[in-house]
Protein backbone atom coordinates (compact mmCIF):
# COMPACT_ATOMS: atom_id res chain seq x y z
CA UNK A 1 0.00 0.00 0.00
CA UNK A 2 1.36 3.35 -0.90
CA UNK A 3 1.11 6.29 1.47
CA UNK A 4 -1.20 9.01 0.20
CA UNK A 5 0.44 12.39 -0.09
CA UNK A 6 -1.01 15.81 -0.70
CA UNK A 7 0.80 18.83 -2.02
CA UNK A 8 0.90 21.80 0.32
CA UNK A 9 0.75 25.15 -1.41
CA UNK A 10 2.15 27.98 0.68
CA UNK A 11 1.09 31.41 -0.49
CA UNK A 12 3.36 34.34 0.21
CA UNK A 13 1.93 36.63 2.85
CA UNK A 14 0.46 39.85 1.49
CA UNK A 15 2.62 42.95 2.03
CA UNK A 16 1.56 44.93 5.11
CA UNK A 17 1.51 48.10 3.03
CA UNK A 18 0.86 48.49 -0.69
CA UNK A 19 1.41 51.71 -2.58
CA UNK A 20 -0.47 52.70 -5.71
CA UNK A 21 1.77 54.58 -8.15
CA UNK A 22 -0.02 54.49 -11.52
CA UNK A 23 3.20 55.24 -13.40
CA UNK A 24 6.69 54.16 -12.37
CA UNK A 25 8.88 57.26 -12.32
CA UNK A 26 12.52 58.24 -12.47
CA UNK A 27 13.78 61.53 -11.06
CA UNK A 28 16.43 63.69 -12.67
CA UNK A 29 17.92 65.57 -9.72
CA UNK A 30 20.09 68.68 -9.92
CA UNK A 31 21.25 71.48 -7.64
CA UNK A 32 20.38 74.83 -9.18
CA UNK A 33 21.15 78.53 -8.94
CA UNK A 34 18.02 80.44 -9.95
CA UNK A 35 20.12 83.48 -10.88
CA UNK A 36 21.45 81.57 -13.90
CA UNK A 37 18.57 79.19 -14.58
CA UNK A 38 15.06 80.21 -15.60
CA UNK A 39 12.26 77.70 -16.22
CA UNK A 40 8.53 78.07 -16.96
CA UNK A 41 6.18 78.42 -13.95
CA UNK A 42 6.75 79.59 -10.39
CA UNK A 43 9.46 77.89 -8.38
CA UNK A 44 8.49 75.44 -5.66
CA UNK A 45 5.86 72.73 -5.70
CA UNK A 46 5.09 70.37 -8.55
CA UNK A 47 3.65 71.24 -11.97
CA UNK A 48 3.09 68.66 -14.75
CA UNK A 49 4.87 69.32 -18.07
CA UNK A 50 4.93 67.79 -21.56
CA UNK A 51 7.93 65.78 -22.79
CA UNK A 52 9.14 68.74 -24.87
CA UNK A 53 9.17 70.97 -21.77
CA UNK A 54 10.96 68.31 -19.70
CA UNK A 55 13.63 67.94 -22.38
CA UNK A 56 13.97 71.74 -22.58
CA UNK A 57 14.51 72.00 -18.81
CA UNK A 58 17.06 69.18 -18.88
CA UNK A 59 18.92 70.91 -21.70
CA UNK A 60 18.95 74.22 -19.79
CA UNK A 61 20.33 72.48 -16.70
CA UNK A 62 23.14 70.93 -18.74
CA UNK A 63 23.92 74.26 -20.45
CA UNK A 64 23.84 76.57 -17.43
CA UNK A 65 24.99 74.38 -14.56
CA UNK A 66 28.62 73.30 -14.33
CA UNK A 67 29.60 69.65 -14.26
CA UNK A 68 31.72 68.43 -11.37
CA UNK A 69 34.88 66.42 -12.14
CA UNK A 70 33.52 65.60 -15.59
CA UNK A 71 30.23 64.32 -14.15
CA UNK A 72 26.83 65.55 -15.29
CA UNK A 73 25.06 68.00 -12.95
CA UNK A 74 22.09 65.60 -13.15
CA UNK A 75 21.60 62.61 -10.85
CA UNK A 76 19.00 60.14 -12.15
CA UNK A 77 17.31 57.90 -9.56
CA UNK A 78 14.07 55.95 -9.10
CA UNK A 79 11.40 58.23 -7.71
CA UNK A 80 7.78 59.09 -7.16
CA UNK A 81 6.08 60.01 -3.91
CA UNK A 82 4.47 56.63 -3.25
CA UNK A 83 7.62 54.75 -4.27
CA UNK A 84 9.63 56.92 -1.87
CA UNK A 85 7.25 56.11 0.99
CA UNK A 86 7.11 52.33 0.49
CA UNK A 87 10.85 52.14 -0.19
CA UNK A 88 11.46 54.02 3.05
CA UNK A 89 9.20 51.64 4.95
CA UNK A 90 10.83 48.55 3.47
CA UNK A 91 14.49 49.57 3.66
CA UNK A 92 14.44 51.70 6.79
CA UNK A 93 11.85 49.96 8.95
CA UNK A 94 11.69 46.39 7.62
CA UNK A 95 7.97 46.63 6.79
CA UNK A 96 6.84 44.31 3.99
CA UNK A 97 5.71 46.54 1.12
CA UNK A 98 4.52 46.20 -2.45
CA UNK A 99 3.83 48.61 -5.26
CA UNK A 100 0.88 48.56 -7.65
CA UNK A 101 1.39 50.34 -10.95
CA UNK A 102 2.76 50.24 -14.48
CA UNK A 103 6.28 50.48 -15.82
CA UNK A 104 7.57 51.13 -19.33
CA UNK A 105 9.72 48.58 -21.15
CA UNK A 106 12.58 51.08 -21.44
CA UNK A 107 15.84 51.84 -19.65
CA UNK A 108 14.11 54.12 -17.12
CA UNK A 109 11.68 51.32 -16.31
CA UNK A 110 14.54 48.90 -15.68
CA UNK A 111 16.22 51.43 -13.40
CA UNK A 112 13.02 51.85 -11.39
CA UNK A 113 12.54 48.10 -10.96
CA UNK A 114 16.16 47.45 -10.04
CA UNK A 115 16.02 50.11 -7.34
CA UNK A 116 12.75 48.89 -5.84
CA UNK A 117 13.96 45.27 -5.91
CA UNK A 118 17.21 46.24 -4.20
CA UNK A 119 15.19 47.85 -1.41
CA UNK A 120 12.98 44.75 -0.91
CA UNK A 121 9.78 46.21 -2.39
CA UNK A 122 7.48 43.55 -3.89
CA UNK A 123 6.92 44.21 -7.62
CA UNK A 124 4.58 41.31 -8.40
CA UNK A 125 1.74 43.77 -9.11
CA UNK A 126 3.82 46.19 -11.19
CA UNK A 127 2.77 45.69 -14.81
CA UNK A 128 5.38 46.11 -17.55
CA UNK A 129 3.77 47.81 -20.54
CA UNK A 130 5.15 48.75 -23.95
CA UNK A 131 6.03 52.43 -23.91
CA UNK A 132 7.82 55.10 -21.90
CA UNK A 133 8.34 55.30 -18.14
CA UNK A 134 7.38 58.59 -16.46
CA UNK A 135 10.13 61.10 -15.66
CA UNK A 136 10.44 64.12 -13.38
CA UNK A 137 12.96 66.94 -13.15
CA UNK A 138 13.67 67.84 -9.50
CA UNK A 139 15.57 71.09 -9.11
CA UNK A 140 16.99 71.83 -5.66
CA UNK A 141 18.18 75.31 -4.65
CA UNK A 142 20.77 76.33 -2.08
CA UNK A 143 18.15 76.37 0.71
CA UNK A 144 17.13 72.78 0.01
CA UNK A 145 13.78 73.80 -1.52
CA UNK A 146 12.70 71.83 -4.57
CA UNK A 147 10.85 72.61 -7.76
CA UNK A 148 9.40 69.56 -9.50
CA UNK A 149 8.33 69.22 -13.12
CA UNK A 150 6.88 65.73 -13.75
CA UNK A 151 6.18 64.44 -17.26
CA UNK A 152 3.43 61.88 -16.88
CA UNK A 153 1.03 62.34 -19.80
CA UNK A 154 3.06 60.34 -22.35
CA UNK A 155 4.07 57.58 -19.93
CA UNK A 156 2.50 54.15 -19.53
CA UNK A 157 0.07 54.01 -16.63
CA UNK A 158 -2.14 51.63 -14.78
CA UNK A 159 -5.85 51.89 -15.63
CA UNK A 160 -8.80 51.46 -13.30
CA UNK A 161 -9.84 48.20 -14.96
CA UNK A 162 -6.33 46.77 -14.32
CA UNK A 163 -7.04 46.62 -10.59
CA UNK A 164 -8.04 43.41 -8.84
CA UNK A 165 -9.09 42.62 -5.31
CA UNK A 166 -6.12 40.33 -4.69
CA UNK A 167 -3.77 43.30 -5.20
CA UNK A 168 -5.03 44.60 -1.84
CA UNK A 169 -6.25 41.48 -0.03
CA UNK A 170 -4.51 40.81 3.26
CA UNK A 171 -2.69 44.16 3.39
CA UNK A 172 -3.26 46.66 6.18
CA UNK A 173 -2.72 49.97 4.37
CA UNK A 174 -2.99 51.38 0.86
CA UNK A 175 -0.83 54.44 0.21
CA UNK A 176 -2.08 56.94 -2.41
CA UNK A 177 -1.10 60.34 -3.78
CA UNK A 178 -3.76 62.74 -5.02
CA UNK A 179 -3.62 63.55 -8.74
CA UNK A 180 -6.30 64.67 -11.15
CA UNK A 181 -4.93 62.55 -14.03
CA UNK A 182 -5.43 59.44 -11.90
CA UNK A 183 -8.75 60.31 -10.28
CA UNK A 184 -10.71 57.41 -11.77
CA UNK A 185 -7.99 54.97 -10.73
CA UNK A 186 -7.84 56.46 -7.21
CA UNK A 187 -11.60 56.06 -6.75
CA UNK A 188 -11.44 52.46 -8.00
CA UNK A 189 -8.51 51.65 -5.69
CA UNK A 190 -10.22 53.19 -2.67
CA UNK A 191 -13.44 51.29 -3.42
CA UNK A 192 -11.62 47.94 -3.67
CA UNK A 193 -9.43 48.69 -0.62
CA UNK A 194 -12.52 49.33 1.49
CA UNK A 195 -14.08 46.08 0.23
CA UNK A 196 -10.91 44.29 1.36
CA UNK A 197 -10.93 46.12 4.73
CA UNK A 198 -7.70 47.96 3.99
CA UNK A 199 -6.99 51.40 5.49
CA UNK A 200 -6.37 54.22 2.99
CA UNK A 201 -3.65 56.88 3.33
CA UNK A 202 -3.73 59.92 1.02
CA UNK A 203 -0.97 62.46 0.39
CA UNK A 204 -2.14 65.78 -1.08
CA UNK A 205 0.70 65.96 -3.63
CA UNK A 206 1.27 69.72 -4.12
CA UNK A 207 -0.31 73.08 -3.40
CA UNK A 208 -0.93 73.58 -7.14
CA UNK A 209 -2.80 70.27 -7.37
CA UNK A 210 -4.99 71.16 -4.37
CA UNK A 211 -5.56 74.72 -5.61
CA UNK A 212 -6.45 73.76 -9.18
CA UNK A 213 -8.49 70.61 -8.44
CA UNK A 214 -9.88 71.31 -4.98
CA UNK A 215 -13.48 70.21 -5.56
CA UNK A 216 -12.70 66.60 -6.60
CA UNK A 217 -10.34 66.36 -3.62
CA UNK A 218 -13.00 67.56 -1.18
CA UNK A 219 -15.47 65.03 -2.62
CA UNK A 220 -12.91 62.28 -1.98
CA UNK A 221 -12.34 63.45 1.59
CA UNK A 222 -16.07 63.85 2.25
CA UNK A 223 -16.62 60.21 1.23
CA UNK A 224 -15.23 59.09 4.58
CA UNK A 225 -13.10 56.45 2.85
CA UNK A 226 -9.77 58.21 3.44
CA UNK A 227 -8.48 57.07 6.83
CA UNK A 228 -5.26 59.11 6.95
CA UNK A 229 -4.41 62.35 5.18
CA UNK A 230 -0.98 63.98 4.92
CA UNK A 231 -0.63 67.64 3.91
CA UNK A 232 2.21 70.09 4.12
CA UNK A 233 1.52 73.65 5.24
CA UNK A 234 0.98 75.07 1.74
CA UNK A 235 -1.34 72.23 0.72
CA UNK A 236 -3.25 72.56 4.00
CA UNK A 237 -3.89 76.25 3.40
CA UNK A 238 -5.29 75.51 -0.04
CA UNK A 239 -7.68 72.89 1.40
CA UNK A 240 -9.45 75.46 3.58
CA UNK A 241 -8.96 78.60 1.49
CA UNK A 242 -12.51 78.29 0.14
CA UNK A 243 -13.85 77.99 3.69
CA UNK A 244 -12.56 81.45 4.55
CA UNK A 245 -9.44 80.17 6.35
CA UNK A 246 -5.78 80.06 5.43
CA UNK A 247 -4.16 78.68 8.58
CA UNK A 248 -2.88 75.11 9.01
CA UNK A 249 -4.75 74.67 12.32
CA UNK A 250 -8.08 75.12 10.55
CA UNK A 251 -6.98 72.67 7.86
CA UNK A 252 -6.00 70.08 10.47
CA UNK A 253 -9.41 70.43 12.08
CA UNK A 254 -11.14 70.15 8.69
CA UNK A 255 -9.16 67.05 7.69
CA UNK A 256 -9.46 65.50 11.13
CA UNK A 257 -13.25 65.61 10.95
CA UNK A 258 -13.21 63.65 7.68
CA UNK A 259 -10.32 61.22 8.30
CA UNK A 260 -9.43 59.02 11.28
CA UNK A 261 -5.95 60.55 11.30
CA UNK A 262 -4.82 63.87 9.84
CA UNK A 263 -1.28 65.25 9.70
CA UNK A 264 -0.04 68.70 8.66
CA UNK A 265 3.74 69.01 8.33
CA UNK A 266 5.18 72.48 8.97
CA UNK A 267 8.78 72.19 7.78
CA UNK A 268 11.17 73.70 10.32
CA UNK A 269 8.22 74.25 12.71
CA UNK A 270 7.56 70.53 13.05
CA UNK A 271 4.13 68.99 12.54
CA UNK A 272 0.60 68.74 13.89
CA UNK A 273 -1.60 65.65 13.97
CA UNK A 274 -5.19 64.87 14.93
CA UNK A 275 -6.88 61.57 15.80
CA UNK A 276 -10.43 61.84 17.06
CA UNK A 277 -10.37 64.55 19.72
CA UNK A 278 -6.63 64.22 20.32
CA UNK A 279 -4.40 66.90 18.79
CA UNK A 280 -0.61 66.93 19.14
CA UNK A 281 2.12 69.24 17.98
CA UNK A 282 5.69 67.95 17.68
CA UNK A 283 8.72 70.17 17.00
CA UNK A 284 11.13 69.48 14.17
CA UNK A 285 14.56 68.00 14.76
CA UNK A 286 16.64 71.07 15.52
CA UNK A 287 19.98 69.73 14.30
CA UNK A 288 18.96 68.64 10.81
CA UNK A 289 20.90 70.26 7.97
CA UNK A 290 18.64 70.64 4.93
CA UNK A 291 20.54 69.60 1.82
CA UNK A 292 17.50 68.64 -0.30
CA UNK A 293 13.86 68.71 0.80
CA UNK A 294 12.85 66.19 -1.89
CA UNK A 295 11.15 63.22 -0.26
CA UNK A 296 10.83 64.82 3.19
CA UNK A 297 7.04 64.46 3.25
CA UNK A 298 7.19 61.00 1.67
CA UNK A 299 9.63 59.72 4.30
CA UNK A 300 7.73 61.44 7.10
CA UNK A 301 4.77 59.33 5.96
CA UNK A 302 6.99 56.21 6.11
CA UNK A 303 7.81 56.86 9.74
CA UNK A 304 4.28 57.82 10.73
CA UNK A 305 2.79 54.70 9.10
CA UNK A 306 5.43 52.54 10.80
CA UNK A 307 4.33 54.05 14.10
CA UNK A 308 0.69 53.23 13.39
CA UNK A 309 1.58 49.64 12.46
CA UNK A 310 3.44 49.31 15.77
CA UNK A 311 0.57 50.78 17.77
CA UNK A 312 2.53 53.85 18.91
CA UNK A 313 0.86 56.93 20.36
CA UNK A 314 -0.07 59.78 18.02
CA UNK A 315 2.81 61.85 19.39
CA UNK A 316 5.33 59.03 18.93
CA UNK A 317 4.09 58.42 15.36
CA UNK A 318 4.92 62.05 14.67
CA UNK A 319 8.33 61.68 16.29
CA UNK A 320 9.21 58.66 14.15
CA UNK A 321 7.99 60.60 11.11
CA UNK A 322 10.22 63.53 12.03
CA UNK A 323 13.26 61.25 12.35
CA UNK A 324 12.49 59.53 9.05
CA UNK A 325 11.75 62.77 7.19
CA UNK A 326 14.86 64.34 8.67
CA UNK A 327 17.04 61.50 7.42
CA UNK A 328 16.24 62.02 3.74
CA UNK A 329 16.86 65.77 3.59
CA UNK A 330 20.52 65.32 4.54
CA UNK A 331 21.49 64.42 0.95
CA UNK A 332 20.26 64.76 -2.64
CA UNK A 333 17.34 62.56 -3.69
CA UNK A 334 14.31 60.80 -2.25
CA UNK A 335 16.12 57.68 -1.02
CA UNK A 336 17.88 57.26 2.33
CA UNK A 337 21.54 56.24 2.33
CA UNK A 338 22.92 53.71 4.80
CA UNK A 339 24.69 56.51 6.67
CA UNK A 340 21.47 58.49 7.01
CA UNK A 341 19.55 55.42 8.17
CA UNK A 342 22.00 55.09 11.05
CA UNK A 343 21.49 58.80 11.77
CA UNK A 344 17.71 58.19 11.85
CA UNK A 345 18.04 55.29 14.28
CA UNK A 346 20.24 57.41 16.55
CA UNK A 347 17.61 60.17 16.58
CA UNK A 348 14.91 57.60 17.41
CA UNK A 349 17.00 56.33 20.34
CA UNK A 350 17.50 59.87 21.61
CA UNK A 351 13.72 60.33 21.62
CA UNK A 352 13.19 57.06 23.47
CA UNK A 353 11.69 55.24 20.49
CA UNK A 354 12.32 51.58 19.68
CA UNK A 355 14.65 51.12 16.73
CA UNK A 356 13.78 48.51 14.05
CA UNK A 357 15.93 45.38 14.37
CA UNK A 358 17.21 45.00 10.81
CA UNK A 359 20.70 43.78 11.53
CA UNK A 360 22.14 47.13 10.46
Amino acid sequence: MGAETTATIVEAAAPEIVGLQPSALVDHMARVDWSVLDIPGETGGSLPVAMEELEYILSQVKIHLPSSKGQSPLKTIAGGSVANTVRGLASGFGVTCGIIGACGDDEQGKLFMDNMNFNNVNLSNLKIKKGATAQCVCLVDASGNRTMRPCLSSAVRLQADDLRGDYFRGSKWLVLRYGILNLELIHAAVRIAKQEQVFVSLDLASFEMVRNFREPLLELLESGNVDLCFANEDEAKEVVRGEGHTDPEAALDYLGKRCKWAVVTLGSKGCMAKHGKEVVRVPALGETQVSDATGAGDLFASGFLYGLLKGLSLQDCCKVGSCSGGSVIRSLGGDVSQENKHWMYKQMQIKGLSVPQLGL
